[in-house]
């Protein structure tokens, strides 16, 4: 029998010999679950309609955790499948509560003595119990927040220079051995109460347990889960961000494999700035005569620079990144070589970054492009306190301390609305060049508002914009508009601190660079070459390893 949240009575199930096994599962897509529950249903039950539907595997029993669960196994009982549901109290500290769920559980153990005409073996049921310690000692990460899935789970521990504690909703089911009884009504009663008294899902009325979670010295720094369109764990993510001074980092995730490598790089960055050695001397650079070179392989170009003993800027090439990252990274390096008139014996070290770092063979070291573009931008101008990076596919925000560490940063989701590919999909649409876009929306006379930042409906959008005969100075100065109202609006999930750099190709596009700077009311710095950015701060990091 399948179960899914850790309210579940799994002891109780396996006294009729029935093996639990927690329900956890990722979609590839939400074609049939879509079919039956609306779309802006949590992901997590959409993803259980659609692996039931596709397979159902037996039993599932169910908790009225949520509306969305409730509704769930309603679904699926309506579809013909064997859904038990447990009506789940939400108050967690009283006499009622125990009682009503004490009741739910004699109501589930007769159900189940029915449909497998069996006995409740108490033997078997205090058999169940698990007393083995999930003690983690030294430093560790804890990741809190909603269920997440397996696959998830295990990319987070393999990532993580430190121990990993699963404290998500369903990481610390724990109920303690109960008392030898043969008074059933008693131990179904102190079952309930067991149950009940697990550190809280914020579901629950009374969540202060859950400071237990946090309140370790041990704690280095969380992992915060939450699930796309469910508001429980948002609220607890607020208050730990604003209290804590642990590094929090909050990833969402919608069950499905989609966006894998952006959660990837958060994590990366994360990790890194986790594992920073304080007072390490950045400064360091060896060798003289000694030269290094970074790497930066992006979704739209790939990037090398390469750096001498003094941190001087040597040379540099930009080259389109091809379906091959491999190839276009090797592309990279040997046109900067070809520039500096060197040979690849003159590069003591190879730092990579961008989504292609780890595809890179002859690399010495991959660093995620958030701590990548914080060195480089903190290298050319030490007063920089915020980064804008808007790329091809992604849009980050990264804050810097007074020693430009990496104190917080925010990326995009998944959707490519407001970065350079959006840019390149509505000039096709304007029939203008790149070149023209940057320009075209300085001189605008009517403020056209875009209100779609996705680029099918943008596109649309300036279609019928084209068609009532405005400008396109105006149409492109609402785009402009647009993708600096994300970007600011991305941004200030934080706090935003001047001064501001903006890197990547779109820093290029100088309508795009002055509406941001309309939405801050401050002066944006854009580097001479900011596509580059980031491969100077591998080149960097490469001469300081």
């Amino acid at each position: 029998m399948k179960y899914v949240c850790k309210y579940t009575p799994v002891e109780l199930l396996a006294g009729f010999g029935i093996e639990a096994e927690l329900l956890n599962p990722a979609a590839e897509s939400f074609e049939l679950s879509d079919q039956h529950i609306h779309s802006n249903v949590c992901s997590f039950s959409r993803s259980i309609t659609e692996v039931r539907l596709r397979n159902s595997g037996g039993p599932l029993i169910l908790t009225t955790c949520c509306d969305s669960i409730e509704s769930t196994g309603e679904v699926l009982k309506s579809l013909g499948q064997e859904i038990y549901i447990l009506d789940l109290p939400n108050c967690n500290d009283n006499c009622c509560s125990r009682l009503l769920y004490k009741k739910e559980l004699l109501k589930l153990m007769d159900e189940l003595s029915k449909a497998l005409n069996k006995e409740f073996d108490t033997e078997r049921f205090f058999a169940a119990f698990d007393s083995s310690s999930k003690y983690v000692s030294g430093p560790y990460v804890s990741v809190m927040g909603a269920r997440l899935n397996s696959d998830l789970l295990e990319l987070i521990e393999k990532e993580s220079p430190l121990p990993v504690k699963n404290n998500t909703c369903t990481g610390i089911r724990f109920v303690e051995r109960p008392p030898e009884s043969d008074n059933l009504d008693e131990l179904m009663e102190w079952y309930a109460d067991a149950l009940l008294k697990q550190v809280p899902c914020m579901r629950m009325s009374n969540v202060s347990k859950r400071r237990d979670l946090i309140e370790d010295p041990n704690l280095c720094g969380i992992i915060y889960n939450t699930v796309n369109f469910c508001d429980f764990y948002t609220y607890e993510y607020s208050r730990l961000k604003s209290e804590l001074k642990v590094p929090v980092l909050k990833i969402e995730t919608d069950y499905t494999f989609l966006a894998t490598e952006q959660i990837k790089t958060r994590l990366g960055a994360f990790y890194e700035n986790l594992a920073a050695e304080p007072g390490k001397d950045k400064g360091k650079v060896s060798n003289a005569h000694s030269y290094y070179a970074g790497i930066d392989i992006g979704s739209t170009s790939t990037n090398a620079v390469i750096i001498d003993n003094k941190r001087n800027i040597v040379s540099f090439a930009i080259v389109p990144t091809g379906v091959k990252m491999e190839e276009s990274a090797q592309k990279a390096l040997d046109e900067a070589l070809n520039k500096a008139g060197f040979k690849i014996g003159n590069i003591r070290g190879i730092v990579t970054t961008g989504y292609g770092r780890a595809r890179i063979d002859f690399r010495n070291k991959d660093v995620t492009e958030i701590t990548c573009h914080a060195k480089g931008a903190y290298f050319l101008n030490p007063r920089v306190r915020t980064i804008i990076d808007i790329g091809g596919q992604d849009s980050k925000v990264i804050r810097l301390d007074d020693e430009g560490n990496v104190t917080d940063f925010v990326m995009n989701d998944k959707c490519a609305a407001g970065t350079g590919r959006f840019i390149e999909m509505m000039a096709q649409s304007l029939q203008l060049s790149l070149e023209e876009m940057s320009t075209y929306g300085l001189k605008w006379d009517e403020d056209i508002a875009i209100s779609s930042m996705c680029s099918v409906f943008a596109q649309s959008e300036v279609v019928s914009l084209i068609a009532s005969g405005k400008k396109l100075e105006d149409i492109v100065h609402g785009i402009n508009n647009s993708i600096a109202s994300k970007v600011v609006s991305l941004g200030k999930r934080g706090k935003l601190k001047k001064e501001f750099m903006m890197t990547g190709g779109v820093a290029r596009n100088i309508g795009v660079v002055r509406a941001i700077e309309d939405k801050l009311e401050a002066e944006v710095i854009v580097p001479q070459e900011p596509d580059i950015c980031g491969a100077l701060g591998a080149a960097l990091i490469a001469a300081e390893s």
